[in-house]
């Protein structure tokens, strides 16, 4: 029997505020061991995260990952930008998305999965206007009083 592995998930809640994602995928980082271990004890950001293509890939800027305490000189730079591990047909497909439909790929999870790897849920979005924001905001009240006025409702019945 496997010993469940703890999977430490970060996650960017920024992102289904700011963007309006039309598909997601998963992915794969290139990451040094104290990235690793950092990671393993939830000492990450993804807010202002974003990727970019890089040569024959992509590459994740702005995500921030702490530096682990006991590195010493080994350390890694907190903002570095970081390889992400796609098929190929996938760098092609979003390179394609990123450059003529004008989206933004942005990583709205960072998890390990059953095997201990790190992995990145990304999100293919477009920018939310300030408008748009507004009116989520509206509808998510609406559906908290709309369910607040049921659960009265099944009280007294």
């Amino acid at each position: 029997m496997k010993k469940a592995r703890p999977s430490a998930v970060i996650e960017n809640k920024k992102a289904r505020r700011n963007y309006e994602v039309s598909e997601t995928l998963e992915a794969g980082i290139v990451l040094t061991g104290s990235e690793v271990k950092s990671l393993r004890s939830g000492r990450a950001r993804l807010d202002d995260a974003y990727a970019v293509p890089a040569g024959s890939g992509l590459a994740l800027i702005n995500m921030q990952i702490d530096r682990y305490t006991h590195a010493s000189v080994f350390n890694h730079e907190e903002k570095r930008s970081r390889e992400l591990l796609l098929h190929k047909k996938e760098i092609l497909q979003l390179k394609s998305q990123i450059q003529e439909k004008r989206m933004t790929v942005v990583p709205l999870k960072c998890y390990f999965n059953d095997r201990g790897r790190v992995k990145l849920l990304l999100g293919v979005a477009r920018g939310k206007k300030q408008a748009d924001k507004r009116e989520d905001e509206k509808k998510k009240d609406a559906g908290r009083e709309i369910a607040r006025a049921l659960k009265e409702h099944n009280k007294r019945s």
